[in-house]
């Protein structure tokens, strides 16, 4: 696992070519075919609003997450991302029973800046996010210094955030202005029992 790449006030860190090149490849077109994404609207301001990527919530049964005013319902894991997800627990020795795929269909679509501090997740959650297809620039800002880092997450990229990362930073996957093919996220995480007792 690289090192803390924010280096204050939180953890975060980057593991490069989780998968090989060819098994990568093989788990992005089959999770493209398999994977119930679309777009959905969240509520903001008021307003409904259509999200810029399409979006699927899977977990365990009972998992429901709730974000911007909707409350997501699990659909149930697919072979490809249980191996994918495995194999994260495995790494980093953490347990996740839930997690967001978004698909970002090309330089358009994007995610605001905002952090992963939903009452669901509990205090300093761990969130690991993989990536596949086409290499994104993922920014960093600190909430109150406004600090920016900025990474670059390529294909097969495991990006990990832990410890006081929600708390202190804000995050975001911003729209390009050159033509960029499709990008498949997947970020594990954990629906605490304590609010869901049937997780």
């Amino acid at each position: 696992m690289n090192f803390n790449v924010i280096k204050k006030q939180g953890e975060v860190y980057l593991i490069k070519d989780f998968y090989n090149k060819s098994e990568a490849l093989t788990h992005f077109n089959t999770l493209i075919c398999e994977i119930p994404s679309r777009e959905r609207s969240i509520k903001l301001f008021g307003k409904n609003i259509l999200q810029p990527r399409l979006m699927c919530w899977m977990g365990d049964k009972g998992c429901s997450y709730k974000y911007s005013g909707t409350t997501f319902e699990p659909t149930p894991w697919t072979n490809t991302v249980l191996e994918i997800k495995n194999k994260i627990e495995k790494n980093l020795g953490e347990s996740f029973n839930s997690a967001l795929l978004n698909l970002y269909r090309n330089e358009k679509d994007s995610m605001g800046a905002h952090s992963d501090n939903e009452k669901e997740l509990g205090k300093n959650p761990v969130i690991a996010s993989f990536s596949l297809g086409a290499a994104r620039p993922f920014i960093f800002r600190h909430k109150k210094t406004k600090e920016k880092i900025k990474l670059n997450l390529t294909d097969s990229s495991l990006l990990v955030m832990k410890g006081a990362t929600q708390e202190n930073w804000k995050h975001e996957l911003p729209k390009l202005k050159t033509p960029t093919e499709a990008r498949l996220n997947i970020t594990f995480r954990r629906i605490f029992l304590v609010l869901y007792d049937n997780c």
